[in-house]
């Protein structure tokens, strides 16, 4: 579906790594096995637990021995790298100034690992490419340097690798995508005939029928760039509100799925490539997957996420309704095993099958309220199920046996 860098960092296999954001492909899928099918009464085991990220929303990349998370500290937005075996703090670094917000501040954005380099963006357009020992690479500002400005909520995308780039959306004018070089941080490409505001949303990278297109859901559009050099493919305006268009794309089978809350809706678009430019037509659009921030899956021909604070099941390749259920309320989720490892902004955790015959819970359990809605999203890796509620973190056992 998607190709990106496997990650070499630490000494755990790279099948278990979850090196970015929404894991290894950006789908949000795990292909562990061996989990527990059913949690016990409290949930599964608690294996660790820390409080002392600081203020953010971010979720996190697990690579090697190591996990790095965003947060802050005082007035400034922070990296941590931690030890994936007991939470512990291997080294932190002060990236740029801490974004104050009313709906909550801090970083939004997760890092990405790529081999021996990690890359983050902070909620004020700071981009940093440092070693995965902390030692700082390279550095710029991406509003500053491409005529951006910063979004009402702060900018919340986690930087894609593709190949010898890196992939992030300033929204300035002539560059509302631009491409960098991953090694030196210096511009390859900027994507000229789109100027569109940057949106919430993480962008996605595949071949269509030949044609490398990225992917993501700008503040106006669902749009796709030809990633050789920035050319705009197509800009979908019907699947973006006014508001905040957040959820990350899917793509599978030559289409993208997008969807944005806000009285708006899902869309999948078929794609088609011709000349080295790809073309879109709609499919459908549906009203029935207005995704606000907790992402949408796509496992096995179905779609899995929140309409609006109802989890739903829609049948991909039509956009047919299975199910509906109100399972932890709005939320967040990812997929390993089976099941959906589902979070729900108002502290609760649960696990439900991923099928699309009905909604099948197999447990749930409440982590303490920070004040805050708890709206980073959960990982699975290497048998620990991580869950990130601002400040704290912490990682349960979520193996069969």
């Amino acid at each position: 579906m998607l190709a990106l860098s496997t990650t070499t960092a630490g000494q755990s296999g790279a099948s278990t790594d979850w090196p970015q954001w929404r894991g290894p492909d950006r789908t949000g899928l795990s292909k562990e096995t061996g989990l527990l099918p059913q949690w016990p009464a409290a949930g599964p085991p608690l294996v660790w637990s820390i409080s002392s990220l600081g203020e953010g929303y971010g979720s996190m990349a697990v690579a090697g021995d190591r996990i790095f998370v965003q947060g802050s500290s005082g007035r400034q937005s922070m990296v941590y790298a931690l030890s994936r075996a007991d939470g512990k703090g291997l080294w932190s670094k002060a990236i740029g100034s801490f974004g104050v917000n009313d709906r909550g501040s801090g970083p939004r954005g997760t890092p990405t690992v790529d081999g021996d380099r990690l890359y983050v963006l902070t909620e004020n357009g700071d981009l940093i490419c440092l070693k995965t020992d902390g030692t700082a690479v390279w550095q710029r500002n991406i509003l500053r340097e491409f005529g951006g400005r910063n979004i009402d909520w702060l900018i919340s995308e986690s930087p894609l690798v593709d190949g010898n780039n890196l992939i992030v959306t300033p929204g300035g004018r002539g560059a509302g995508v631009v491409a960098l070089n991953k090694m030196t941080g210096t511009t390859v490409w900027t994507s000229k005939e789109l100027s569109d505001e940057a949106g919430y949303s993480s962008p996605v990278v595949a071949d269509v029928q030949g044609v490398r297109t990225i992917m993501t859901l700008t503040s106006s559009a669902g749009v796709g760039v030809r990633a050789s050099d920035g050319k705009l493919m197509w800009r979908y305006p019907r699947v973006a509100n006014g508001t905040a268009n957040i959820t990350t794309p899917i793509f599978f089978d030559n289409k993208v799925f997008y969807s944005s809350n806000y009285g708006t809706g899902g869309a999948l678009l078929g794609l088609s490539a011709q000349g080295g430019d790809v073309r879109m037509q709609e499919i459908y659009f549906t009203r029935e997957m207005q995704n606000h921030h907790g992402g949408v899956l796509l496992v096995n021909g179905y779609l899995y996420g929140f309409n609006n604070s109802i989890l739903t099941c829609l049948e991909f390749a039509t956009g047919r309704m299975m199910w509906r259920h109100r399972s932890v309320g709005k939320g967040s989720l990812t997929y390993a095993d089976g099941h959906l490892y589902l979070f729900g902004e108002d502290n609760i955790v649960g696990l439900a099958e991923a099928s699309p015959m009905a909604y099948r819970e197999k447990g749930r359990f409440r982590v303490a309220d920070q004040g805050l809605p708890s709206w980073a999203h959960p990982v699975v890796s290497g048998g620990r199920l991580y869950i990130r509620n601002q400040k704290t973190l912490a990682a349960y056992n979520i193996k069969a046996n």
